[in-house]
């Protein structure tokens, strides 16, 4: 399996191509998203990817951990437990046996239990050379927030869903009012904001600026996330200077998604972004 056969994540598959075709790979990763949105199949393709072949019929160098019952109740809660973790941290002291690398995938590591989050706090901290982590969360929040902050977060959303496309008009709608009417005005419009309100506005920013990418490129309407907005998202691109300020606006929304973890406030977070992007603006 590859990155051409994920579907409906054209947001996370462009950000792991980068990684790629940049020779920019992270030593850990945290696929975040709702349960059904292709999380742990992207794993395996971003595993194929790295490893260069098809992993779907397994691969010495490929290691997954799933949450088990425990071993005196097979009907007990599924976890993932501190042996999991010492056996995910055996197999990366070895070396490769076919690849460059080894590729190790933590399927709903929210389910760490006991001493496991801990554990694989510090096999983060001093990460072993070769090898590359994959943790697929439903949320940043389900592991602490010093496990995360070790991680390049790739966020998954809801398939077929409309919640996408109203982010995109949500940011689009703010960047525009502190054109109009300054910082002022973008400060009012904050005051009141939550953490998932934050959320929503960061990623409704990463698609926006997604978007323009791809208007830039004269790429079809059916790939941007609202293809209606695509004469608006046309009329947009045109005022940025080059394609640069708007990856340096992307990575802006991905510092943003951290600071969160991180526990900065998400009126300052949000307030910090918009300005970021709007000075990214032609």
């Amino acid at each position: 399996m590859r990155f051409d056969a994920i579907l409906d994540q054209p947001r996370a598959v462009e950000q792991l191509r980068r990684a790629l075709d940049g020779a920019r790979v992270a030593h850990a990763y945290a696929f975040v998203g709702p349960t059904g949105s292709g999380r742990f199949t992207t794993a395996l393709a971003f595993a194929s990817e790295l490893l260069g072949v098809d992993v779907t019929r397994g691969h010495p160098d490929l290691h997954v951990v799933t949450p088990t019952p425990p071993e005196s109740n097979p009907r007990g809660a599924r976890a993932i437990r501190i042996g999991a973790i010492r056996e995910l941290e055996r197999r990366a002291s070895l070396r490769p046996a076919l690849a460059a690398r080894r590729v190790l995938v933590v399927d709903e590591a929210e389910r760490m239990t006991g001493e496991a989050p801990q554990a694989f706090l510090k096999f983060l901290e001093e990460p072993p050379a070769a090898t590359v982590v994959v943790l697929v969360l439903p949320r940043a929040r389900a592991v602490p927030a010093t496990v995360i902050s070790r991680c390049q977060i790739v966020m998954f959303r809801s398939r077929g869903g409309a919640a996408p496309a109203r982010a995109v008009t949500e940011a689009m709608e703010w960047i525009e009012e502190a054109r109009a009417h300054g910082v002022a005005a973008l400060f009012k419009r904050t005051e009141r904001v939550d953490r998932e309100r934050a959320e929503s506005v960061i990623d409704g920013c990463w698609l926006w600026c997604r978007d323009l990418v791809l208007a830039r490129a004269g790429a079809p309407a059916s790939l941007l996330t609202d293809p209606a907005q695509a004469e608006a998202l046309a009329a947009e691109a045109a005022r940025w200077t080059d394609d640069a300020a708007l990856y340096r606006a992307i990575e802006a929304c991905r510092e943003a998604r951290l600071a969160l973890v991180n526990n900065v406030t998400p009126r300052l977070t949000v307030d910090t972004l918009l300005a970021r992007v709007l000075r990214r603006a032609a």
